[in-house]
């Protein structure tokens, strides 16, 4: 039996994700049975940055208008550059992350995407890991920064690159068969 088998997930991205980031997870978490939607700014079609160009483009299920946390049992968070810079500028990607985090729910952030972590007020104090390139704006957010390929923290998954996709696919999965994290300090 799938391990993820009624669980509905959130992938929340925009224009400018890292390809292999969006689409690994998502094929992970479909081959464990889970019900996967994209969630955006805007409807239609959002389009991949594929490592140093524009790549292909996935299909929008809701937009962030029609898309309400209740309705998710976890998020995953895309990185890239583009991506995650444009959604820390939108208010409503904001409250949908803070939303997740505070009903207790796994999120899971690869890259650049734990700045959306920092927006959302969710890494101060919280042990995470990122594209080395953030580490400082990390910890000026008052997160414990660590360079690991993977690093968990009360049901907050964080990588730092393409590279470590194995070890964060994995920890998301099973952070999510863990369900909520009531212990979490909000």
């Amino acid at each position: 039996m799938p391990k993820l088998q009624n669980r509905r997930i959130a992938i929340l991205a925009t224009d400018g994700y890292e390809q292999s980031e969006l689409e690994k997870p998502r094929d992970a978490l479909l081959s464990e049975g889970a019900e996967v939607h994209i969630v955006s700014t805007h409807s239609g079609q959002i389009r991949g940055w594929n490592e140093n160009d524009w790549g292909d483009s996935v299909n929008v299920d809701k937009t962030l208008d029609d898309a309400s946390p209740a309705d998710y049992d976890a998020l995953v968070l895309p990185g890239g550059q583009i991506n995650p810079d444009m959604l820390r500028n939108d208010k409503s990607a904001v409250r949908f992350i803070k939303a997740i985090f505070e009903a207790k729910k796994p999120i899971a952030a690869i890259c650049h995407a734990p700045w959306l972590l920092v927006e959302a007020g969710i890494a101060k104090g919280r042990k995470l890991t990122s594209f080395h390139s953030i580490r400082t704006d990390m910890e000026n957010a008052g997160a414990i920064w660590e360079d690991s390929p993977v690093v968990v923290d009360q049901g907050v998954v964080t990588s730092r690159n393409p590279d470590d996709l194995p070890n964060f696919c994995g920890k998301m999965i099973e952070e999510i068969c863990e369900g909520r994290h009531d212990a979490r300090a909000a």
